[in-house]
């Protein structure tokens, strides 16, 4: 169900159904571009998941006791094309 506000004191929630099978990828990414537009102008709005809250702290602890590695992008992709071969 996708439920989207029609004015600030409003909502109307419907069901949408799209034709994912029948769109070309690049159909479905100019929709995946003008949902996150919508979305991204009332980022407000939208609460964080409490399992997203507790990944950030724990990503956070393990940047603060050292247990964090980074790598630079190049670095990152190198790694990952060779886990890839």
């Amino acid at each position: 169900m996708l439920a989207f506000r029609i004015a600030s004191d409003y909502v109307l929630s419907m069901t949408v159904t799209l034709p994912l099978d029948d769109m070309t990828v690049s159909e479905k990414l100019q929709l995946m571009e003008a949902l996150w537009a919508d979305l991204s102008r009332n980022a407000d709005a939208l609460e964080s998941p409490e399992w997203h809250r507790d990944v950030l702290a724990e990503r956070e602890r393990r940047i603060t006791s050292g247990e964090a590695h980074f790598s630079d992008w190049e670095q990152a992709k190198a790694n990952i094309r060779r886990q890839l071969t």
